[in-house]
């Protein structure tokens, strides 16, 4: 008894004393608005520490990332990717959901795996199942002309309606391309609240949408129209409905609603909104 008394007491005393340190591969999480859906990594930074990163053996020194063989994207747990809503990677559907992304390195391709499996400690390794893939796609690494010393996982190239994520280290860079229907989403999000909630700001964001994707103008001009209506004067309705006019062709009314615009704008002192709107109205001149 005294015995399972001092074990006790010691295995208490180990686990209170146990000291949280740094850790060599700290963990990040990096998040991305690609229009009305978000996408996030968690992931582990290793560094490179002065060493060979990928491929064969180099200068006497092994590879730390072996061609061929799955890498975890990074270093300790699986690295987990959420996408908010329905996505596509290059042709493939990817559903709303948690995955854990890994990667099959080569020289002059990478197997990028998307897998539905989340539970593996790293890359799983003998519990790896491919038939738990989502899918793979094939990305090609390329050689970028700096040196990142920490694994960096980023997102660039961003619109309404897609994204890039960069995998980057050392000196090897390798892009995942994101896409989402982000149209069928705002058009969802337009009549939701049009119908729930329609006041001058709502139908002012619907037509500021459509005129900023091209689409649409006559709808656009009678969202502003009624944004008027219902909010009164504003130099930034008037400017919005300045740009749909002259998209219309309709460049006589385009410059009396710039007009509107700009005398308002300048009333508030808001300098940059009267340089836009004297600069459209002299180019707009130009085409009567």
């Amino acid at each position: 008894m005294k015995w399972l008394s001092l074990l006790f007491t010691l295995s208490c005393w180990l686990c209170h004393s146990q000291i949280s340190h740094p850790k060599a591969s700290p963990f990040s999480v990096v998040e991305q608005e690609v229009g009305l859906s978000k996408i996030r990594v968690e992931y582990s930074r290793p560094a490179v520490r002065g060493r060979h990163v990928f491929g064969p053996q180099k200068d006497g020194q092994k590879g730390l990332v072996p061609y061929g063989r799955i890498w975890r994207v990074g270093a300790n747990e699986s690295t987990k990717i959420t996408a908010e809503a329905n996505m596509e990677v290059m042709g493939n559907k990817l559903p709303k959901g948690v995955y854990a992304l890994y990667a099959f390195p080569d020289e002059k391709e990478w197997q990028i795996v998307f897998h539905t499996n989340t539970g593996h400690w790293g890359d799983g390794r003998k519990n790896y199942n491919l038939d738990e893939d989502l899918f793979r796609i094939t990305a090609i690494p390329q050689e970028i002309p700096y040196h990142q010393e920490n694994f960096l996982m980023a997102f660039d190239n961003i619109t309404h309606t897609s994204a890039n994520l960069n995998l980057i280290w050392a000196n090897t860079k390798v892009t995942i391309p994101f896409s989402v229907d982000t149209d069928a989403q705002m058009e969802a999000e337009i009549a939701k609240q049009i119908k729930e909630n329609p006041t001058a700001l709502t139908y002012y964001e619907a037509a500021r949408y459509l005129q900023e994707q091209g689409k649409d103008f006559e709808r656009a001009l009678q969202y502003l129209e009624k944004a008027l209506e219902i909010g009164g004067d504003t130099y930034y309705f008037h400017r919005v409905k300045s740009l749909v006019e002259a998209a219309l062709g309709d460049y006589g009314a385009a410059i009396e609603s710039a007009q509107i615009s700009l005398k308002i704008a300048s009333e508030l002192e808001k300098d940059e909104f009267v340089r836009m709107n004297e600069k459209n109205i002299k180019k707009w001149k130009a085409k009567l």
